[in-house]
């Protein structure tokens, strides 16, 4: 098996994004624990966290199938949307998280 074999990328970009959407379900799972201390704000970063691996699970087939499309036509396009919108929530989520552990501590 030749690691630079392009028929693999598919099955590569897939399993990253489930790694992806993993580490967004364990932080939802984390963030839970932080409940009692930091109050029902950490609702939101709960919900964040689970939105975009939904929105990851949901989306993943479509990626697959175009990436698949892709190699078979020789155009193969980086799904540059996804990447910038997980991005963005990652962000969105740690920044949230910073705030609600800096200035949201019930327990002063």
């Amino acid at each position: 098996m030749n690691p630079t074999d392009p028929g693999l990328q598919p099955e590569r970009t897939s399993l990253a994004w489930g790694r992806t959407l993993l580490a967004l379900v364990i932080c939802a799972v984390l963030f839970v624990r932080w409940v009692p201390q930091h109050g029902g704000f950490v609702l939101a970063l709960i919900t964040m966290s689970l939105a975009a691996a939904l929105g990851i699970y949901v989306s993943q087939q479509l990626r697959y199938r175009r990436s698949l499309n892709g190699i078979s036509s020789g155009v193969l396009k980086a799904d540059v949307a996804a990447v910038l919108w997980t991005a963005g929530v990652v962000i969105a989520v740690g920044a949230a998280g910073i705030y609600a552990v800096l200035f949201r501590s019930l327990h002063e």
